[in-house]
Parts: C-alpha cells; structure tokens; sequence
C-alpha cells in the first residue's frame, strides 16, 4: 500500500484565535525570565513560557518572542542572553517583567553572568545561551540558545502556569 503524499499546506484553522490561545492554556508549563544586556549596555528582560529544551549534545534550548516586542531586537543582534527560570515565590517578579513601559529591573536582586546577562536572584536554575540560531514563524522568532553554563537549585519548587494563572504547588 502506497502511503498518502504529503501535503504542501495546512488547512485554514476551524477556530478563532481566542479558541487557539485557551486550548494552548491547557499545556501546564513553567514560568522563566529572559534577560540580557544590550550593545547599549541597557538591560532588557521579559517573562516567557515558551522554553524547551531541544538538544543535550550539544546542550540546545528554545524560546520565543513576539515580532513586535519591544526587546526584539536588543534579543536578535545580541550574542548571548540568559534564561531565569522562576521559583514558586517569584509570581510579582514574573508579572513585573511581563508589564510594559515600566522599569522592569527596579527593585530587582541579581548578578551578571559571564556575558553580562542578568541572573535573577532565587531563580530554580539559570541557563547562559549563545544566540546560536533564529527562526522566523508566524507572529514570533524562536530562538535557539547553545548553553554555556547552567546551574540549579536542588528541591526549589518552580512557579508554574496553566490556564492563565500561576501556580506554586505541584498537585499529585
């Protein structure tokens, strides 16, 4: 038996891009914190829970970010940035770096990084990426980060979310 050829292109959805966004609601993830430091020396961050791992040899992680973010391109020129993944305690830090037109790092506790990204203070684990490669899909660019160094809190619980809101218990 012949399999079926492969088609050239999706057919158009059946559901409204508000439909889109509460299905994906579902998908329980965590919560991280991007952050770097541009050409400028400026600091830029923003919260995101569009991370992933891709690789351990060598050690590959994604993300994503809108096209029209502010930070785009402080993200796409610059060599190296910096993925804070957020602890249960850490939900105002998150809605902080989530707010637009404020001074994201007021009031913030970190250190710099090898390259100068931020590493937030009380993150569950930290991961300094090259900027290896980015992709153009859509509405955003995903970006594929080459870890340099990482490191983690044994036993620190992480914030979580699912279906737009956060949470600090894991539910068995």
């Amino acid at each position: 038996m012949t399999p079926p050829a492969r088609a050239r292109s999706a057919t158009p959805p059946d559901f409204s891009s508000q439909q889109f966004r509460q299905a994906l609601g579902m998908f329980a993830t965590g919560v991280t914190v991007v952050t770097a430091q541009a050409a400028d020396g400026t600091l830029v961050g923003l919260t995101a829970n569009s991370f992933n791992s891709v690789s351990l040899a060598p050690p590959l992680v994604l993300w994503s970010l809108a096209q029209k973010a502010g930070s785009m391109s402080a993200f796409s020129r610059g060599a190296h940035y910096a993925i804070n993944i957020l602890a249960a305690d850490q939900q105002a830090l998150a809605m902080q770096f989530a707010t637009k037109d404020i001074d994201r790092y007021a009031g913030v506790d970190f250190t710099r990084g090898s390259h100068g990204a931020p590493l937030l203070t009380g993150a569950v684990a930290h991961f300094e990426c090259f900027n290896r490669s980015q992709y153009e899909e859509g509405d955003h660019v995903i970006f594929v980060g080459e870890v340099e160094r990482c490191s983690h809190r044994a036993g620190a619980a992480p914030l979580l979310y699912h279906g737009g809101k956060f949470y600090t218990e894991h539910p068995l």
